[in-house]
């Protein structure tokens, strides 16, 4: 395991007086091949958040030591692994936090439970024969307070409730195979219900759910297919917009304005090109997004990067460029909306999953990756600062002359 210095600042506004700078301390668990996620959780009710990566759960707040919950098997970064997605939630209500993990896609979905401080394998439970889509998530979708399975299976879209893992299609049998592209749960129309969003537009969900009505289809060009799909009111105009990236393996990340006639609006943050973003930053495959409020300012930004070695060194758009891990800055000004870019790193990217949550309990999220490179944590620092050293430190074009 490697801990680098913190090199990277990456700036905050907590308040128009309180300037604040972050600086990054990668945490390099592993540099072996686990798994495509990552994802965060107590496991050993101490208090201190821990995070789960291929087939161990390593312990907060250092991250140094591993513990082996499943079978401890690496894999070569030019395949593939089994383990794509990690989930973290009390199963079966007994205190303590399990680990839910999506294999492959098209695979089976398992939860692991935790022994309550035993040390050993964690009991396997196989609980889903075959899980589809590359963006498949865990998100409360009927409004019970429980997170469900939402991805597809035989063709049809739709979630599974895990109090008895059973499937409820919200469409008819179509398009969707194990490696559709592209998923997401918001509340699209503002109606106070979860909605579920893919590539080719967002399903309605009905005002009731009783027997497994059919969901109404709104047809919309999302991309082509990226990551984890949002609904959220970017410009503050009371309407939930949608942010997706526009092709996982790639190139683009845009957020698409959502007008009053219920028509979408596409606004790039970044391209294929430099001069698609206005600070210059370009990066191919962004194969996973997460959506946090980054520097405590009440607004949501974006974490993304890029997929290293998606499908080997030779496969998909610039396999071998700088694995990138970027944070998106939110800002709404007079003249329209910005997206700020901040690097956290350039030297481990992302997966099909990356999470930022508080790891050390400063209350400002740290990132977490597992991918071909390895196990990363990013633990952000902060210190306040003048407001000149503040906008010193912003990006070139974000500077006010």
């Amino acid at each position: 395991m490697k801990i680098l210095a913190a090199v990277l600042p990456v700036l905050l506004l907590a308040s128009p007086e309180d300037h604040v700078v972050r600086t990054w301390k990668k945490i390099k668990v592993s540099d072996k091949f686990y798994a495509e996620g990552a994802n965060v959780g107590d496991f050993n009710k101490d208090g201190k958040m821990d995070i789960v990566a291929g087939p161990y759960w390593i312990e907060g707040p250092d991250f140094t030591k591993m513990h082996a919950y499943a079978e401890e098997k690496a894999h070569d970064p030019n395949g593939y692994s089994k383990n794509f997605f990690a989930y973290t939630h009390d199963i079966n209500k007994d205190g303590w936090t399990d680990i839910i993990i999506y294999g492959f896609p098209g695979e089976d979905v398992s939860w692991y439970e935790n022994p309550k401080g035993e040390p050993g394998p964690w009991k396997r439970n196989k609980v889903i024969d075959k899980l589809d889509n590359e963006s498949p998530q865990f998100v409360d979708v009927n409004g019970d307070g429980v997170p469900d399975v939402v991805g597809s299976t035989e063709g049809k879209l739709g979630y599974w409730t895990i109090s008895d893992w059973k499937f409820h299609p919200i469409s008819p049998k179509s398009h969707y195979q194990r490696f559709t592209h592209g998923l997401g749960i918001g509340d699209v129309n503002g109606d106070g219900k979860m909605d579920i969003l893919e590539a080719g537009g967002w399903w309605e969900q009905p005002k009731s759910l009783e027997g497994d009505p059919e969901w109404v289809m709104h047809k919309v060009k999302f991309g082509q297919g990226g990551a984890q799909m949002y609904a959220y009111d970017v410009n503050g105009d009371g309407l939930n917009d949608v942010i997706t990236s526009i092709q996982a393996h790639g190139w683009g990340i845009s957020w698409f304005e959502q007008q009053k006639d219920g028509t979408f609006t596409e606004h790039a943050i970044i391209g294929k090109n430099v001069e698609d973003n206005k600070y210059g930053v370009r990066f191919s495959q962004p194969h996973a997004i997460d959506l946090v409020d980054m520097d405590g300012d009440g607004l949501k930004d974006i974490v993304s990067g890029k997929r290293y070695w998606a499908h080997g060194p030779k496969g998909d758009a610039e396999p071998n460029a700088p694995a990138v891990l970027y944070w998106f800055k939110l800002v709404r000004g007079k003249d329209g909306v910005d997206w700020v870019p901040f690097k956290i790193d350039d030297d481990s990217g992302i997966g099909v999953q990356v999470i930022a949550a508080d790891l050390n309990g400063d209350k400002y999220p740290d990132v977490v990756v597992g991918n071909k490179k390895g196990i990363f944590v990013h633990l952000g620092e902060a210190s306040k600062v003048s407001k000149e050293e503040y906008e010193k430190q912003l990006p070139k074009s974000a500077n006010k002359n």
